[in-house]
């Protein structure tokens, strides 16, 4: 029998690996930085195969139990930061203008190469464990990229995990749900052409900038007055584009709006778009105007499957108690791409307390490392659970 681990030194040692991670930010796909990191020290710790150039960052490493044969497990997280400035003041803040990591996908990274040590240390299980090191989570669909390429059936995985910080929720707690949890997010720019002209002569245009207010407020109804209140939806408006503040008195030939449409079923996410197209198409011909859309369907709907769900919680429960688990935590309107791994195999998707700090995508936001221990811990009684044999901590 191998030495117990000492989780809370290892943590120490990827509170390191997160911070390198952290200072250099990259984004989507384009990852060269933290993939060779991630499979030096995968590759260090002596993982039977280490995988580079999945969806052209990802990286895949497998550790074979040495209790014999059994099922494939996949454990992911993902890689990738946002196109955004840090201000956190931090002595490890990123060094990459206009990169930051603001989701914590240093930290859920460092966590996973944590519980790779320890299980490349003690193998105590039987089968294999996949360590799935996903890039582009921001957009990209990263996941998608990676089931395409063979990710699922390459490496025989028979179920698969995941794990997301959560701030607000205390550090040492963990929050999911069973069934649909995350929501599907689709994206649109509309383009509303009129007939431009002088601002004294507003009867003589088709007012592209009318039509799009319009437009902005009769959105809205399609959550307050088309769909049932109990399935949720937002529409939110991010972007309007249009005229020039150097002619303020020209009204513009176009108008450009943009912005998000998050839902909770596949069902109402196909009424809505529909929905969507008719008002826009609508709205743009009571004001004489003419609609192109642009619509850019986003990530399915994050759905935990019961039994995977139930799992998940006993794990989280035995590391922390009862009482610092919420098993019936709120449905959250962010989308996640691991709805595309979810889709494939039966699986979960767990929230980690990250404490009290800036929400997500924010600018001041930093992953905490009092977490790390606790990720570790799960994912290590995770395998524990699934592959039935003890790992020492």
């Amino acid at each position: 029998m191998n030495a117990p681990l000492d989780i809370e030194d290892i943590a120490a040692e990827a509170t390191d690996w997160r911070r390198r991670i952290h200072q250099h930010p990259e984004l989507l796909f384009d990852l060269p930085q933290t993939s060779a990191f991630v499979a030096e020290k995968l590759t260090e710790f002596g993982c039977d195969q280490v995988v580079t150039g999945i969806a052209k960052s990802g990286v895949v490493a497998v550790i074979q139990g040495a209790l014999g044969p059994g099922k494939g497990i996949g454990l992911r997280c993902d890689m990738d930061a946002l196109p955004m400035s840090e201000q956190t003041n931090l002595p490890y803040a990123s060094k990459v203008p206009n990169m930051m990591h603001a989701c914590g996908h240093d930290g859920h990274t460092a966590m996973l190469l944590a519980t790779a040590k320890c299980l490349a240390e003690q193998r105590n299980f039987a089968g294999k464990v996949v360590l799935i090191f996903q890039p582009a989570e921001e957009g990209g669909g990263g996941a998608r990229v990676m089931i395409e390429e063979g990710l699922l059936d390459r490496f025989e995985i028979d179920e698969v995990y995941g794990m997301h910080n959560e701030p607000g929720l205390a550090v040492g707690s963990f929050a999911t749900r069973s069934g649909p949890f995350m929501a599907g997010g689709d994206r649109f720019v509309v383009t509303i052409d009129g007939k431009g002209g002088h601002a004294a002569s507003p009867h003589m245009t088709h007012d592209p900038i009318i039509a799009a207010t319009h437009l902005v407020a009769a959105l809205q109804t399609i959550a307050s007055r088309f769909t049932d209140p109990f399935d949720p939806v937002v529409v939110s408006i991010t972007f309007i584009k249009g005229g020039n503040d150097q002619a303020l008195n020209v009204i513009p030939d176009s108008v450009r709006v943009g912005g998000t449409i998050r839902t909770m079923s596949t069902e109402v996410r196909k009424a809505v778009e529909d929905r969507f197209r008719e008002v826009v198409k609508t709205t743009a011909a009571l004001f004489s105007c003419e609609a192109k859309i642009d619509w850019r369907p986003g990530y399915p709907v994050v759905v935990n499957d019961p039994e995977m769900t139930e799992i998940s919680l006993d794990v989280a429960r035995s590391i922390v108690g009862t009482d610092a688990v919420d098993a019936h935590y709120s449905q959250s309107m962010g989308s996640e791409d691991f709805a595309y791994m979810l889709e494939k195999r039966p699986g979960s998707i767990i929230l980690i307390g990250n404490g009290d700090s800036q929400y997500l995508h924010h600018p001041g936001f930093d992953f905490n490392d009092s977490a790390i221990s606790f990720g570790v811990k799960y994912w290590l009684s995770l395998v524990n659970s699934r592959l039935g044999a003890p790992v020492s901590a």
